[in-house]
């Protein structure tokens, strides 16, 4: 039995990897557990053809040669993984090897929870710095606060220790204690503090809320075995405060598990309706993926957000609401990531990925990006450039179901293409040497009184000014000369706003603010209208194929969806 999903997380949990993607996924599963001794039968029990043995001899001898002569004790399994890896490198960008410890965490990840604090951390300027507390976790408990330094844990500095190193050490078994020392902003000697691990539950939608009146909005961050649940409470929260419309943020989603992207679809086109579907080279790759029905459809005008980041089961959402006119797409060409792998348990706990099909929106349409060059495909990825993307004219057509060109080959491009605002060199700088979150931080500490009122002075942006000049991030000029430029006097003033709401109440409740003047949300909202006249058009040329089908084909036949496999 075949359970297909997207693994998220797998970019961000590789070490050897910088850049961001998702896989989507088929695990087999053998009652409740994966075993690889089942696997290693299946994928390397078969008789090996003569020079396939050859080879294995040959790398045999070499990992013996290796193992011994080299200077320094590696360690064989560290030669196997890299190998492992090289050749799967020949294969595609997305065919992935994961080391035990690695391919654990991926799996912890996609069951939405794990045991520990309840922070989110990263390292600003060498130091782990907590972004936030989770709400009714450990740490909130505690009051630990944005902007909090986590100096030690059980006694180790955290500045000699990688990242990934600390948040290990900061997860453990439910009921265990972890002892750390914090450093807060007008506090000089460190804090100690005893914490008690809990379960933290991971959520895949991170924001819901009324954006403004009558129009809801929802940001998936990810796909997860929670996320169709989320879903469903977060419509009976937006119903029940007055939506009339909505739109589903998919920006930075590198994706996830695929029955949850089929789940999420499932809300918004019409039961039977296809929402992907798979083939490859053998015959049970391919699959297809009809819209259940088991969930209550949202039938209000929808705008899909993406961007460079959404991908996998993102672009499966964005593709078949695109595909069958649904609602309207807008941002930037997302990432185009449109194979499919199959997830095996290795022995002693290691993890496969390999590439086995491709997957399809509605149309037809497969989106994976050239990755002829791996270099380009990445590098394309990462935050400092934009994909290259192919020009239409060289990309193939496909039409909705109202007859719209769409085009594959190269990620889902939106309807309304929408590019975020060029920033210069010095608010970039601003923004990742921590310059706003750091001042933020401080001026919450000096102000207790603050509410979500908050207003952005001229005074406070001198003030900015000076104290990121006191930083070194830039000069006291540059900054000036920045605050002068209408996008970068715009982004610093927002990001202001909700950095500092989020410093004194929460992340969650600085969304809203960070979204106010948000381009590609200002664009989605002016385009409901439009998104709304398509649907309407799309549901009656569903109607007149429904009529048309049952007085000319049988029942079976007059089931088979619009908009399926062409």
């Amino acid at each position: 039995m075949n359970f297909p999903y997207t693994a998220s997380a797998m970019a961000k949990i590789k070490k050897s990897n910088s850049w961001t993607f998702s896989l989507t996924l088929v695990v087999a599963l053998v009652g409740a557990t994966l075993f690889g001794g089942f696997y290693g039968n299946r994928l390397f029990g078969a008789p090996m053809q003569s020079d396939v043995q050859k080879r294995m001899r040959e790398y045999t001898d070499l990992l013996g040669a290796v193992t011994y002569w080299s200077p320094e004790d590696t360690g064989s399994d560290k030669f196997v993984y890299s190998s492992i890896e090289g050749m799967l490198r020949t294969l595609d960008p997305h065919s992935s090897f994961f080391e035990p410890k690695e391919y654990a965490d991926m799996q912890d990840r996609q069951k939405g929870s794990f045991y520990g604090l309840g922070i989110l951390v990263t390292k600003r300027n060498d130091q782990v710095t907590v972004i936030t507390p989770l709400e009714g976790t450990p740490a909130a408990r505690l009051g630990i606060r944005a902007g909090d330094i986590i100096s030690e844990v059980e006694g180790t500095p955290t500045n000699e220790l990688p990242l990934d190193e600390v948040v290990k050490r900061l997860k453990g078994p439910k009921g265990t204690t972890v002892h750390i020392k914090i450093m807060r902003v007008g506090i000089k000697e460190p804090i100690p503090l005893t914490i008690i691990r809990a379960a933290i539950p991971t959520n895949s939608i991170s924001n819901v809320f009324m954006l403004r009146p009558g129009v809801g909005y929802v940001r998936i961050k990810d796909f997860t075995y929670t996320t169709v649940r989320e879903l469903d409470d977060a419509m009976v929260l937006l119903q029940g405060q007055g939506m009339k419309q909505l739109i589903l943020d998919l920006r930075g989603n590198p994706g996830g598990i695929l029955d949850a992207a089929v789940g999420v679809a499932d809300h918004f086109v019409d039961k039977g309706q296809m929402i992907v579907y798979t083939k490859g080279r053998t015959s049970d790759s391919a699959q297809e993926y009809l819209a259940p029905g088991k969930h209550q459809r949202i039938d209000v005008p929808l705008v899909v957000v993406v961007n460079h980041g959404s991908a996998s089961a993102s672009e499966i959402v964005a593709g078949a609401i695109q595909d069958h006119d649904r609602g309207l797409v807008v941002g930037e060409t997302s990432w185009g990531k449109g194979l499919v792998q199959s997830v095996y348990t290795l022995q002693y706990g290691a993890g496969l990925a390999l590439t086995t099909a491709k997957y399809y929106t509605p149309s037809g349409r497969n989106i994976q990006r050239d990755y002829s060059s791996f270099y380009d495909y990445y590098v394309a990825g990462s935050d400092d450039a934009e994909p290259a993307e192919l020009p239409l004219a060289d990309r193939k057509v496909f039409v909705t179901d109202t007859g719209r060109k769409v085009y594959g080959g190269g990620g889902i491009t939106p309807d309304i293409i929408v590019k975020p605002a060029r920033l210069s060199r010095t608010t970039q700088l601003l923004e990742v040497r921590s310059a706003i979150f750091n001042y933020a931080v401080d001026y919450a500490a000096k102000h207790p009184e603050l509410t979500k009122e908050l207003v952005i002075t001229p005074q406070m942006l001198d003030e900015f000014a000076r104290f990121a000049d006191g930083m070194d991030v830039a000069t006291l000029d540059d900054i000036q000369q920045a605050l002068k430029l209408p996008a970068d006097h715009k982004f610093i003033e927002r990001s202001l706003r909700a950095e500092i709401i989020a410093a004194k109440f929460s992340l969650e409740a600085s969304y809203p603010y960070r979204l106010d003047g948000d381009d590609q949300i200002e664009r989605a909202l002016a385009a409901m209208p439009q998104s709304d006249k398509l649907a309407s058009n799309a549901a009656l040329i569903h109607a007149q194929h429904a009529v048309r089908d049952s007085s000319h084909t049988s029942p079976a036949t007059a089931a088979v969806p619009s908009g399926g496999i062409r």
